[in-house]
This record gives structure tokens, C-alpha cells and sequence, in this order.
């Protein structure tokens, strides 16, 4: 099966040459569903999220309350308190933010994250008892980032005389687990609902001098946010704009090493970290750690007030994250090989596919054939299996119209995790396409490159770079800016990078110059000719250099206007 990378440009807006930047601002909120007066003023200066409502976020009052009496009482008894987290960096960050503001309250309290390949996602009914086992005083779990399916498991600590309060954001099943409270929404991260339920605490327990404490783990927060794809708009937009800020900042002994180590702080400078810097340089590290050994150490890491013992860890980090980047190559080498043409969605299963990194190699398949992909680390009894999905396609929906053959599944819309008996695999594999078929439409399956509108060279502006900036932090659902131009000249062009599979150009319009740079999109250099006339996607950047700002285009994809 061949990849799937040629994309259908969508324009979303139009406009002509004498439309002002005010005009093509209003257009870029329009493209991103932001039309009222309240809705841009709520964009452009979002809520301070020590201000957000719990109504607006879906959150219980009833809930939030019932968990904060039981907490007090937990510190009146000195009862044992676990906060038992999960091992992505939306889990760790959440599981940090929630044990500092309950160790700071005084309160007998550890934090727990399970090792994946013993223990697996989520809570576990073995490592409960083990942990009632080792302290009988053991009388409060409180989940973050998972919980909100654990039915048996809750039922399990009940019996042992242990109450659960759930923390969670993931989809619920039909029915809400029997917990003694439930903080739950779908609205935003794991780490942002246990922010929220900290703040509450904070807010009930009148800490002196807690407003910083709260405030500084938004920093945790926007990581957490940004590692699990959350669209950075509405409540999330907030906790990552603030987030950020906070993370820039950051005296974080953890978070110094890890931007060190990562090369974002070199000596007294500070490369601006934003949401490109978390989700592809931060958060994977963080993440690696739960993918290949022990997820505790990223979390060690956070909370740590020890320099030396950051910088081991943050060093041990790095080294890790090398190791994964190793083995996802080693999977999705396999796994493409493994593809076939007729695949609607793509269902891969092998004794050799590391169970850490599978979700890594779905999303590496969606992205080189977009289809949505399913991979599955078999083991003789058990097997593992993480999905990835397009837009248009509930992944966790379909996968659920399947529970007669799975243990269990959980996640979301675009990505999911289930276990499934390995000899029932066929049975799924057949189920699931039954399932998938009629809903994988050619519309749905063809890639989508969204242009926010067309413009020409001489609406390039730096009022209108300036106006774009204030569009940050993008991300998912709050996409960077993104223009064509149609009909331009390339009069100039080399091929860079190893391999040549970048490009470096100059391109003219209407008598307007701009330097161009592509990553990806090496291949076109030997169809590039000055005869020839093209059409570009592009958005605009600032390239400084010697003291000089130019405008720049980041060339997201090139096609003959013939």
C-alpha cells in the first residue's frame, strides 16, 4: 500500500486585494468557530483559570464538594491517601500537582503510578491490595487522569474498605462507576481537572500564601494539556496560555533540568517554549519514561527540590528518550511492511511490537497512509492495543461496539487503548471493519490541508504577522494561520538537509519577494523550473537575523498552477 500524502487544499476564506488586516483577522476567527463579540474578547483575553467556573467546564459543584469533605476528614484521621496517577505526561503532570497541594496541606499522603507492563492502565485490583497490604490505614485513592471506567476495580477497593475519587476526562461508559465522588468532564486534561479539584482545595482550606503555589502548577497543566491533544480553545486555551508563562519562568528544579538537558536553556538563555516545544521536545520525555521503564521517575523529576537529583533524572530522561525513538523506527518499519491497499482501517498485530510505543506506531501509520490504525503487541495470552484515528472517525466509539471481545478499552475520540485475549484478535479484526467500512467514506479518507484563506504577496505585512501572534499558543483546534498564493514564481531554489529533503526558496508575486522554507517537501526541487508558475501554502513567520526581522514563509505544500 502506498502512502497516503497527497492532500486536498481546502480554502475556508477568500478575500481581495484591498481587504484590510483587520478583515483577514476576522475571517481566521471565523475559520475557528470564534464569531461573537464575547467569543473574540474571550480568545484574545482569556480567563485567568484561578477564575474559570465549574459550571462552564461541566464540572460537578455536588461532586466537588463531596470530595473535599472526605479529604478533610482524611486529614483529621491521618488517614493513608493515595493519588494514584497514570504514566503519560497528562497523567504524571496531574498526579504532581494534586500530591504537592495535599502534602503541603499536611495530609499522610504518597503518590502511585503503575508500571505499564505488570500492572497496566489505570487502576489495578492486585496493586490495591498490595498497597491496603502494606498500609492498613490505607483509606482514600484518589485517580487522576483514569478511573472514570473502572467499575470492578472501585468495587474491589470498596470491599477492602478503601473510598475512590475519580479524576478523569476520558469518555464515560454507560454507566458512572460507584466511586465516592466523581470529578469529571471531557472538557479538558487530566491534568486540568486535578488543577481544578487543587484549586478548590486551596479555595476550602484557606492556605496562606497558596495563590503562587496554584498559579506556578499551571505549569504542569499546559504540559499536560498540550501532551494529550486537547484543542487549545475555550477553558484550554487559558490553562495553556497561562501555563506557558508560568513554564517560561519556571524554577522548577525538575523542569530547569529537562530544559537544559533538551537544550531549550543554554547558560543564561531561555528558548521561548511554546506549544511546538511541549509537544515534540518536553512532553515525549516525560512520556518515555512510562513507555520503556518506570513512569515514577518522570513524576520524581517534577516534584523534586534537589538540583543534583533533577539533573540525574532529567539526564536519565534524555537517554531513555533515544532508546524509544530507537525502537517506535524498529516497529513502524515492521508494521508499514505490513500494510495492504485494501485496508480501510489499518489493524496490525505482532509478537515483536513493544507494547510501550505501539500508540507511537499508530500514529505514525495514520499519518503516512491516513487511515485509522490500530496496533496490537501480542503476547501469548493478553494482547495490548493502543489506536489512533483521523478526523471524521470516533475511534473509541467503534472500538466499544466490539466490548464481547475485549478485557477492556477506554480513551477517546481520536485515540484509545484496549486489551483483548490474543486468540480473539481475528474475531475483532473482522468485527471491527464490519463496524468501520460504511463510516470510512473516500471523503473521510482523503487528507485534508485547511487554508484559512488566498491571499497575494502584497497582503504580507508585519501588522498582520503582529496580528497572527496574537493566535498563540496554536495548536490543535486553534491551528497556526495558514495562506495560499497562487500563481507565484520560484525564482530561486536548492535542495538542504541530509538527503535533500528540504527546501529553501525565493518566491515573487506581483513585484514582492519572500524567502520560503519547506521541511518535507525536498522532492518537488526537481520540478521547480522558471517557466513554470506555482501554487503555495504557506504561513507567515519572523526570521531574525543580525539584528534584521524579515517575513518568512513556511512552505506547507507546492503544486503546478497548470
Amino acid at each position: 500500500m502506498k502512502n497516503n500524502n497527497q492532500r486536498k487544499w481546502e480554502i475556508l476564506g477568500m478575500t481581495g486585494q484591498k481587504v484590510k488586516v483587520d478583515d483577514i483577522v476576522g475571517i481566521l476567527l471565523e475559520n475557528r468557530g470564534i464569531k461573537t463579540p464575547k467569543d473574540k474578547k474571550e480568545f484574545f483575553e482569556p480567563t485567568q483559570p484561578e477564575k474559570i467556573g465549574l459550571k462552564a467546564l461541566g464540572i460537578s459543584k455536588i461532586e466537588i464538594d463531596k470530595a473535599i469533605k472526605r479529604i478533610k476528614r482524611a486529614r483529621e484521621t491521618k488517614e493513608k491517601v493515595i493519588v494514584y496517577g497514570d504514566y503519560d505526561a497528562d497523567g504524571i503532570s496531574g498526579t504532581a500537582i494534586l500530591w504537592e497541594i495535599l502534602y503541603s496541606l499536611g495530609l499522610n499522603v504518597l503518590p502511585y503510578i503503575p508500571e505499564r507492563f505488570s500492572e497496566g492502565y489505570g487502576l489495578n485490583a492486585d496493586s490495591i491490595k498490595n498497597l491496603k497490604f502494606q498500609d492498613p490505614n490505607l483509606k482514600l485513592i484518589i485517580t487522576v487522569d483514569h478511573g472514570i471506567v473502572a467499575h470492578k476495580k472501585i468495587d474491589v477497593a470498596k470491599d477492602l474498605g478503601i473510598d475512590v475519587i475519580v479524576t478523569d476526562h476520558h469518555e464515560l461508559a454507560i454507566t458512572k462507576p460507584k466511586s465516592f465522588a466523581t470529578i469529571h468532564t471531557t472538557k479538558i486534561s487530566g491534568a486540568a481537572v486535578a488543577w481544578i479539584l487543587s484549586r478548590e482545595i486551596v479555595k476550602e482550606f484557606q492556605i496562606p500564601n497558596s495563590k503562587f503555589q496554584i498559579s506556578d502548577s499551571l505549569e504542569l497543566v499546559a504540559i499536560g494539556t498540550i501532551a494529550d491533544q486537547i484543542p487549545l480553545l475555550g477553558p484550554n486555551r487559558s490553562f495553556v496560555k497561562y501555563g506557558l508563562e508560568a513554564l517560561n519562568k519556571t524554577k522548577r528544579p525538575g523542569m530547569v533540568a529537562l530544559l537544559e538537558g533538551s537544550d531549550l536553556i543554554k547558560g543564561p538563555t531561555r528558548r521561548r517554549v511554546g506549544p511546538y516545544e511541549v509537544g515534540f521536545i518536553i512532553a515525549p520525555r516525560i512520556n518515555a519514561m512510562g513507555r520503556l521503564e518506570h513512569a515514577i521517575l518522570s513524576l520524581r523529576l517534577l516534584c523534586t527540590k534537589d538540583k543534583k537529583k533533577a539533573q540525574e533524572l532529567a539526564a536519565h530522561l534524555n537517554r531513555t528518550n533515544l532508546n524509544r525513538q530507537r525502537i517506535v523506527e524498529e516497529v513502524t518499519l515492521h508494521a508499514r511492511r505490513q500494510v495492504k491497499k485494501d485496508m480501510k482501517i489499518i489493524i496490525l498485530a505482532h509478537e515483536s511490537y513493544h507494547e510501550g510505543v505501539i500508540g507511537l506506531a499508530a500514529a505514525a501509520l495514520v499519518e503516512e497512509f491516513y487511515r485509522p490504525a490500530i496496533v496490537l503487541a501480542k503476547k501469548a495470552d493478553v494482547a495490548k492495543a493502543s489506536a489512533r484515528s483521523i478526523s471524521g472517525f470516533n475511534i473509541i466509539e467503534a472500538i466499544r461496539k466490539t466490548e464481547e471481545f475485549l478485557i477492556e478499552a477506554g480513551g477517546h475520540p481520536m485515540a484509545a487503548g484496549f486489551s483483548i485475549e490474543t486468540r480473539k484478535i481475528g474475531e475483532f479484526t473482522k468485527r471491527l471493519n464490519e463496524i468501520s467500512k460504511p463510516l470510512l467514506t473516500s471523503e473521510i479518507l482523503t487528507k485534508k490541508l485547511k487554508i484559512d484563506l488566498e491571499l497575494t504577496f502584497g497582503q504580507l505585512s508585519q501588522k498582520l504577522f503582529e496580528e497572527i501572534q496574537l493566535f498563540e499558543p496554536t495548536g490543535l483546534g486553534n491551528p497556526t494561520p495558514v495562506f495560499t498564493t497562487k500563481a507565484v514564481e520560484i525564482i530561486d531554489a536548492r535542495a538542504i538537509g541530509k538527503d535533500g529533503k528540504h527546501l529553501k526558496l525565493k518566491a515573487r508575486s506581483d513585484n514582492f519577494i519572500f524567502d520560503g522554507i519547506s521541511f518535507g517537501l525536498g522532492g518537488y526541487y526537481s520540478a521547480i523550473s522558471s517557466n513554470k508558475k506555482f501554487d503555495i501554502v504557506y504561513s507567515l513567520e519572523e526570521n531574525t537575523w543580525n539584528n534584521h526581522k524579515n517575513l518568512e514563509l513556511r512552505i506547507r505544500d507546492i503544486k503546478s498552477d497548470s
